[in-house]
């Protein structure tokens, strides 16, 4: 009776023990970067995400983020995270693309007509490019998009060749990108994502893709007063982390910080959809000049989509990845007997 009282008190003290020390555990802390300035709303939305997954893991996962470019710009972000010294990024498509770069497939540029399209194209690509993520060491948890991309210029742009008296901005870490513009007779200048507003400033660039939502909240607008209205491509983004980093994570709680990841990232492509008119008139009461072009003259940026796709198709992108995002946009407006896809004349 003795020994079996023993064994019971020492049963329920190791227990004991072993509760506690699980309890006292460190927790699991990701590093993530991203471009998203702080204080905006996205950055925001990130934050409470933090808040989401230390409620959703009980305090077994921390995030950590690194809002506006102090961890470099979304080249850095992905070497730092191979490198260990970061885990996560809220990346766009220049970041993922140095991951894999069939995701480029999905911001062709002119190849949506409105977002229902970017919805059912995404819906259907997406599967297969985290499967091939995954085998590359990335997990991705959410994808997000910021909205349509315009160009932003000194001078009023209306068609391509008055764009190509301009001093483009374009993102440092791909070569190809740039030399894609140059090849099709653009003044493109490489930079990094993190110094746009001083070469703005100086005159170094005169020029940018973005969208209005970012061209209001970093000003970069007031060196670049013209906005040409046509929805160029869309900004698309996801928020990845390293495999390795993901599954030190407690398998019982990895569900828990995915569901709340990925409404974060329908949160946010809503939120940027919503923001992208009110950031427009914003910016047109502080001058603004919103530059219409005709039919005509969409139709020649149309024309300059497509007169680059032999230079894209198997160089710039995979090829099944393009051949793939073009066949779904077919799919698509078959479907909606919608006007003829991109390419598809």
């Amino acid at each position: 009776m003795r020994l079996t009282r023993l064994f019971s008190v020492g049963a329920a003290a190791a227990a004991f023990f072993a509760v506690s020390a699980s309890l006292a555990a460190d927790p699991v802390v990701v590093k993530m970067a991203t471009l998203v300035p702080a204080g905006s709303s996205w950055n925001r939305s990130l934050q409470e995400m933090g808040q989401k997954w230390q409620q959703a893991s009980g305090g077994k996962v921390v995030l950590r983020l690194y809002a506006g470019g102090v961890a470099g710009d979304d080249a850095d972000v992905v070497r730092k995270i191979r490198l260990g010294t970061l885990n996560a990024g809220l990346l766009a498509t220049t970041g993922l693309a140095a991951i894999d770069r069939s995701v480029l497939a999905l911001q062709i540029p002119m190849l949506y007509a409105d977002y229902d399209e970017v919805d059912w194209v995404l819906d259907k690509m997406t599967p297969a490019l985290e499967a091939q993520f995954d085998a590359k060491g990335f997990v991705v948890l959410a994808w997000v998009d910021g909205g349509w991309a315009h160009f932003f210029t000194k001078t009023p742009a209306r068609t391509p060749e008055e764009l190509k008296t301009a001093k483009l901005f374009t993102w440092a870490g791909d070569d190809k990108y740039t030399e894609l513009w140059k090849g099709v007779g653009f003044n493109a200048i490489p930079l990094p994502a993190t110094e746009i507003s001083t070469p703005l400033q100086t005159g170094l660039v005169n020029a940018l893709c973005t969208t209005p939502q970012v061209a209001a909240v970093m000003q970069w607008y007031s060196h670049a007063k013209n906005m040409t209205d046509v929805n160029w491509a869309l900004l698309l983004g996801a928020i990845v982390i390293d495999k390795s980093a993901w599954e030190k994570i407690p398998a019982d709680v990895r569900s828990a910080i995915l569901s709340v990841t990925r409404e974060t990232g329908r949160l946010l492509s809503k939120q940027a959809r919503a923001e992208e008119i009110e950031s427009v008139e914003a910016m047109r009461k502080r001058g603004l000049n919103v530059v219409k072009p005709g039919p005509a003259e969409i139709e020649s940026w149309r024309k300059l989509s497509e007169s680059v796709f032999p230079l894209v198709r198997g160089k710039y992108m995979p090829a099944e990845a393009f051949d793939t995002a073009i066949k779904f946009s077919g799919e698509y407006r078959q479907q909606k007997k919608t006007a003829p896809a991109i390419g598809s004349r």
